[in-house]
């Protein structure tokens, strides 16, 4: 993964545990694309402590996930709930096949409503 889509989406995750001014610092770095010098200018520090405390809320958000493991059981999760959904679309297409039982057809569609609910 990209270091910036990496820190982007390791901040969704667990951006609530960094201070305020670490989080707004990642957010107008990543997030909304300005330099170091831009978000010095706006917040009143010098860019050197900017990029301090930017490297110091990546560094946590990194620990945190080598520790909880939250992102990588959210991806696990979702390509479960990929094949899950690529199962019941296989089983419907054996379903048409063979005979077309309401039963099967009636289930495989509420599987996939259950999967999709959950990926959201």
């Amino acid at each position: 993964m990209a270091k910036n889509l990496e820190i982007t989406v390791l901040l969704d995750f667990y951006g609530d545990m960094l201070t305020p001014k670490q989080r707004e610092f990642l957010d107008l770095y990543y997030n909304e694309d300005l330099s170091l010098a831009e978000i010095a200018a706006n917040v009143g520090i010098t860019r050197q402590g900017v990029r301090d405390a930017i490297k110091r809320a990546e560094c946590q958000l990194i620990e945190m996930e080598a520790r909880l493991k939250l992102v990588d059981r959210f991806k696990e999760v979702q390509k479960g709930l990929e094949e899950i959904m690529e199962c019941a679309t296989r089983i419907s297409a054996e379903n048409r096949k063979s005979g077309l039982s309401r039963e099967i057809n009636d289930l495989t569609v509420r599987i996939k409503s259950i999967a999709i609910s959950l990926s959201e």
